[in-house]
């Protein structure tokens, strides 16, 4: 991969099991990164990529702002 990891959104499984954005990239907890466009998270959240990764079963509070969040970014073809 060329890219640099700080082009992705980092979303971060933290200690008491929630699965929040990591927009400073270094908080703890297990950790995956995605691009920064909707279809992307579309597709990961949808097929459950987000659950493989980071090893978890997504509730639906965590789903919730992960979906917002997802309001936030670009269309692709606006990127």
């Amino acid at each position: 991969m060329t890219d640099d990891k700080r082009d992705f959104v980092r979303i971060v499984r933290t200690d008491s099991g929630t699965v929040e954005v990591d927009v400073s990239g270094k908080r703890p907890g297990r950790g995956a990164y995605l691009c920064p466009k909707r279809d992307c998270w579309q597709v990961a959240l949808k097929k459950n990529r987000v659950e493989y990764n980071l090893r978890t079963r997504l509730s639906e509070d965590n789903r919730r702002v992960l979906s917002e969040y997802i309001e936030t970014l670009l269309e692709d073809s606006q990127g």
